[in-house]
C-alpha cells in the first residue's frame, strides 16, 4: 500500500495545527484530528511508494542528518479532488534545505512501484493537511472557522517511515521504536 518518508513539525508548529484540527472538529466539519490513531501527527510528506526494498529502508537513515530544518506554515490552501471535494491544507513555505532535502529524498524512491508524480522535484507542493472531503460549502465554513491564519515559522524536528501495511510509524534513527 503506502510507504512514506515525512517531516513531523516542532512542538510549537505540531500544537498549532493540532488546534486547528479541534476546531474544525468543533465545528462537526472534517477534520485530520479524527482520525485517532497513534501515528496520527501534523507531517510534511517527502516522498511514498509502495514498497520499499530493504536495502533502501536501512539507507534512508542517513537522511536523519540533514533535520532539523526550518519551515514556515503559509496560509490556507484547498486541494481539489476528483470527487469534487476539497482537502484544506496549510502550505509550506519552502527554503533551499527543505527542497534539497526533499529532492533527495525523491531521488532516493524514483523508479519504485507506487511512486507519486506530485512528489517529484518541482512538482512537490509541500503542506500539512487540516482536513479530507470538504464539500464546497464546507470550505466556506472551515474559512470562518479557522479564521484569519497567520504564517508560523519554526523548524521540522524528525524523519518518519510511515508503513500502512503494517499500520506503524517510527522515526529514523530509532527503527523499533513508533512515533507520535
Amino acid at each position: 500500500m503506502t510507504q512514506s518518508l515525512e517531516l513531523l513539525l516542532d512542538p510549537q508548529l505540531d500544537a498549532a495545527v493540532r488546534e486547528q484540527w479541534q476546531r474544525l472538529i468543533d465545528a462537526g466539519l472534517p477534520s485530520q484530528g479524527r482520525h485517532t490513531g497513534s501515528s496520527n501527527a501534523p507531517h510534511i510528506t517527502l516522498a511514498v511508494a509502495s514498497s520499499l526494498p530493504k536495502p533502501m529502508e536501512d539507507e534512508l537513515h542517513d537522511l536523519v542528518g540533514r533535520v532539523p530544518v526550518r519551515v514556515g506554515l503559509g496560509g490556507l490552501q484547498c486541494f481539489g479532488r476528483p470527487d469534487g471535494r476539497q482537502i484544506i491544507v496549510r502550505p509550506i513555505v519552502v527554503n533551499q534545505d527543505l527542497l534539497r532535502l526533499q529532492e533527495e529524498a525523491a531521488r532516493r524512491f524514483e523508479g519504485l512501484p507506487g511512486t507519486d508524480r506530485h512528489l517529484t522535484p518541482g512538482h512537490w507542493s509541500p503542506h500539512v493537511t487540516l482536513g479530507h472531503k470538504f464539500t464546497p460549502q464546507q470550505v466556506g465554513e472551515a474559512i470562518e472557522v479557522l479564521g484569519p491564519v497567520s504564517d508560523l515559522e519554526g523548524e521540522a524536528m524528525a524523519l518518519r517511515r510511515w508503513n500502512s501495511d503494517a499500520k506503524r510509524a517510527w522515526l529514523l534513527g530509532t527503527p523499533s521504536k513508533p512515533s507520535p
